[in-house]
């Protein structure tokens, strides 16, 4: 049985919370912007001092609304500035975050007030009010739950952050800090609902130690970003998923400053604008960039040139694999033609982040092994990583020194990785989440005997320790002639055309294997309009011979990668979109199979009923 280890760099007393990263920092300097707040057309730096002073502020008014240590509070948001002030105050308050997507439906809302029972739920706006108060009412928890609006503006007849500060006021410092320091290590600290691919979404306990072991250990294993002079990062992930809040508790510790942005709308602008040094984002961002850079170069004629420099971007980064495993490097050809694309493509592709991007963590779902290459010859470096809600944060990552793409590197610090007798990755460490909450039955199921978490993944070690994601253990598909094939490869490869914005591979019980594309309304338009049919809708589209033709060279594409068992037959487009409203997206966009699958059980059978 192989298996992984990566010893901790850096201990922490038993004792000690994530609170006391934050004090640390802010003691080392208290000028240190530590967060930039949007201000007109630019930023503006607040200090560690001005964040710890709004942080206690805020922790004094949960205090005074009779929020006690050991208590939930929910916060229901897109991503801003105030989530993470909440965030920060809760644990101040010595309570525990709950966070809900922002994106939950009243009935999925209601579950969560049911099974972790917070008495604040705090607001981004009066909709998300209604939601909650309408989920408060089928949890039975009208009387019990109080909104709070993260806004400080005057809102009448409602509750805002500025009306809970100054219901603090009265709480004194002493109070304040015997609730801080009432949490150590082994307290929780959230509590995280799973996204809910398959079945009712579980509550995962991640503890003060799992955030701070993760925050001060991954400044030390990838220092070449994270410990850059003037380091920032702008944070558009959503905060409700437990990545993106892991990575805010190294920015806090580590003194790097973090923007956000939670309109997908004002994204490039703020790129472009506050130029953060290095990014956490998902596959899917990388692939839409991707996709839509090609797309404009052939629009604009000069589709070979970006084609060339995308070859050799791909060829140049497959060297300098090849050379840390004893081969060559990039020949002197190759670095000529790498210097040049350099000038002439590359730094436009790069102005897309901002200009200053070399370095990007990718989570949540697998990327592309041809567009990490892209990427990183083009200039900026992708670190993929795995993890899941119950690891609270990557347990296994790519380190700017220790890169092998096509993987999802190697153990973090303090996390040990091994494989079952049937490929099923297990993973024990400091990042590993205390138990479902209220859930003993799945707790138990969802480790083994000597305390190693089931990830329900598939995967490969290979012998210098870097782990390979292979496929979900659920998503497996058996064909009607016993064929074990993996949907996530294909899918994965289909994605990469221009066109396809989500891909499903099918055939469970069936006698071979098919697909459910799903177009890209942005590339269709583009495509559109190049190939001579402009405005053609996603439903004309899904019947239009050119683009038909076009999907099948992506089909022809990804089956060159399997054996013949595996291929597939035929594919069926799909005259809608999945997305997260649909049902058929997480809200940090993984696909829910059996959603869609459901949802299209009629294309299903259209596709293998055609002969």
């Amino acid at each position: 049985m192989r298996e992984a280890i990566t010893e901790l760099l850096v201990d922490l007393p038993a004792t000690s919370n994530i609170t006391d990263l934050l004090l640390r920092t802010h003691d080392a300097d208290p000028q240190r912007a530590l967060y930039a707040l949007r201000s007109g057309s630019g930023w503006e730096d607040l200090s560690a001092a001005a964040f710890l002073q709004q942080v206690s502020a805020l922790a004094k008014g949960l205090i005074a609304q009779g929020v006690r240590p050991g208590d939930a509070v929910a916060v229901l948001s897109a991503t801003r500035y105030e989530w993470t002030l909440a965030d920060v105050a809760i644990w101040f308050a010595g309570a525990v975050t709950v966070p809900i997507y922002e994106t939950s439906s009243a009935h999925q809302v209601a579950w969560i007030l049911e099974d972790a029972q917070p008495g604040v739920v705090l607001v981004e706006n009066a909709g998300k009010a209604e939601i909650v108060l309408d989920a408060a009412g089928r949890a039975g928890r009208l009387d019990t739950t109080a909104v709070v609006f993260l806004t400080r503006a005057p809102e009448e007849g409602v509750a805002t952050l500025a009306s809970l500060e100054d219901a603090g006021a009265d709480v004194t410092d002493e109070l304040l800090a015997a609730a801080r320091t009432s949490r150590v290590l082994a307290d929780a600290a959230s509590i995280v609902y799973t996204s809910g691919t398959t079945g009712r979404p579980k509550g995962c306990v991640i503890t003060h130690a799992n955030f701070a072991f993760f925050a001060v250990n991954t400044l030390d294993f990838l220092p070449e970003f994270l410990k850059q002079e003037n380091a920032r990062t702008l944070m558009f992930l959503p905060l409700a998923h437990v990545l993106a809040r892991a990575v805010q508790v190294v920015c806090f510790t580590g003194g790097i400053t973090l923007a956000h942005s939670g309109s997908a709308s004002q994204l490039l602008e703020d790129l472009q604008t506050f130029r953060p040094t290095f990014l956490l984002a998902v596959p899917r961002i990388f692939e839409k960039i991707h996709a839509t850079a090609g797309q404009r170069a052939a629009d604009a004629g000069k589709g070979r040139l970006f084609g060339a420099a995308e070859r050799t971007a791909v060829a140049y980064s497959r060297a300098v694999d090849a050379r840390g495993r004893g081969g060559r490097g990039p020949s002197p050809a190759l670095r000529a033609a790498h210097s040049l694309f350099d000038h002439l493509v590359y730094p436009r592709l790069r102005a897309v982040f901002g200009g200053e991007v070399t370095y990007t963590v990718s989570g949540a779902s697998p990327l592309s092994p041809h567009l990490a290459h892209f990427f990183r010859g083009a200039g900026i470096m992708i670190q993929e990583g795995y993890g899941l809600t119950e690891s609270t944060a990557p347990c296994t990552v790519n380190t700017v020194a220790l890169t092998r793409v096509g993987s999802v590197g190697i153990p973090m610090p303090g996390t040990s990785i091994r494989l079952d007798h049937d490929g099923e990755v297990l993973a024990r460490g400091t990042s590993i989440f205390a138990g479902y909450h209220r859930n003993e039955s799945a707790t138990a199921e969802a480790f083994t005997a000597d305390g190693y978490f089931r990830t329900g993944d598939l995967g490969t070690l290979d012998e210098d320790g870097f782990l390979t994601i292979t496929g979900r253990k659920k998503d497996l598909l058996v064909t009607a002639g016993g064929k074990n094939v993996a949907p996530g490869p294909l899918e994965e490869k289909l994605r990469e055309s221009p066109l396809v914005s989500q891909a499903v591979v099918v055939g469970e019980g069936r006698p071979f294997i098919g697909a459910l594309l799903s177009l890209d309304r942005e590339a269709l338009a583009v495509w559109s309009a190049a190939h001579a049919k402009p405005g053609l809708t996603i439903g004309q589209a899904a019947r239009d011979a050119d683009v038909l033709a076009e999907l099948q060279t992506a089909v022809d594409t990804a089956n060159a990668t399997v054996s013949r068992a595996e291929q597939i037959r035929r594919f069926t487009v799909l005259d809608v979109e999945f997305t997260v409203e649909s049902g058929h997206l997480t809200p940090t966009l993984k696909l829910k199979r059996s959603a869609v699958v459901a949802d299209h059980a009629a294309a299903l059978d259209e596709l293998y009923g055609r002969r």
